[in-house]
């Protein structure tokens, strides 16, 4: 029962730096924190959750640093953020059989926000739109009508959309981003595939239920050490979701892939499990 080590591995949250200083990630939500502690003391948001948190030291190329990385764990490829920089250009013209891109979305921008999603879709070939309900400035719940013209330029484009479900890790409010949300969400785009990331806590049994109801409901494990996967989730991947959870990462924002990996080791998946979780699944939702 423990994890095979030939198969080529996809990592559905992966980042690639472009500094050592890494705050510029969070900045779009830091207006919203108000806590000292996260303003004084962090370099990231939800700092307090993580222990020992990657460090990159002085690299000359970030791009080829992470393939690196990702080789010496047996990750073919990953999915990423897009940007619209010089890493990600690099990324994907130096590196494009390793990388593939989610677009990260506001969906305060309206209709100029959709128009953004087709045009950097036509121009770089997206794999997936991506949407952090409560680092949204204001905050947009995941069912709230702003979502709603995001998720059909999704379903026309073929794209799933990755949405953080669950009490956020920044010391920002959470209403957002209720597992329960998801639901209408679902019933209304039954052709979008959507993926839960960053647990679901504590509504994680609610998640599993509603991935039960909708067959276009997905689950990443992203920014949990493996470790500290919900034995729900566990539980529902070793009977009737081997076809729904998805491995994700959160490299180098908050793990390491040593830990990752080392921790891996010890989660209890069937055999028949391992091969979907760490590659099948994501290239069935992702189109790979």
């Amino acid at each position: 029962m423990g994890m095979p080590g030939d198969i080529k591995i996809i990592d559905c949250m992966l980042g690639i730096p472009d500094a050592e200083d890494r705050s510029e990630w969070f900045a779009p939500f830091r207006p919203l924190i108000k806590d000292r502690q996260t303003l004084d003391q962090f370099a990231m948001p939800a700092q307090y959750m993580f222990k020992d948190i990657p460090q990159t030291g002085k690299v000359d190329d970030f791009v080829a640093w992470t393939v690196e990385q990702m080789d010496c764990h047996n990750v073919e490829r990953a999915l990423v953020g897009w940007s619209d920089n010089a890493t990600s250009y690099r990324a994907k013209e130096m590196f494009g059989d390793r990388f593939f891109f989610d677009l990260p979305i506001d969906p305060n921008r309206g209709m100029e926000e959709v128009r953004r999603i087709k045009r950097i879709h036509a121009e770089v070939g997206l794999s997936a739109i991506s949407c952090f309900p409560a680092g949204t400035l204001p905050q947009v719940a995941i069912n709230h009508k702003y979502m709603f013209p995001i998720y059909a330029c999704a379903e026309d484009l073929g794209l799933p959309v990755l949405l953080n479900a669950g009490i956020p890790g920044p010391r920002i409010p959470m209403e957002t981003q209720k597992v329960e949300h998801l639901d209408e969400v679902c019933w209304y785009f039954p052709d979008l595939k959507v993926v839960m990331r960053h647990g679901a806590e504590p509504w994680e049994a609610l998640a599993v239920k509603l991935m039960l109801k909708w067959p276009n409901l997905y689950y990443s494990t992203s920014a949990f050490a493996p470790k500290h996967y919900p034995k729900a989730i566990i539980d529902y991947a070793n009977t009737r979701g081997a076809d729904k959870i998805i491995y994700a990462g959160y490299f180098p924002m908050g793990l390491s892939l040593d830990r990752i990996f080392s921790d891996m080791q010890n989660v209890p998946f069937k055999d028949e499990v391992w091969p979907k979780f760490l590659r099948e699944n994501a290239m069935k939702v992702f189109g790979l």
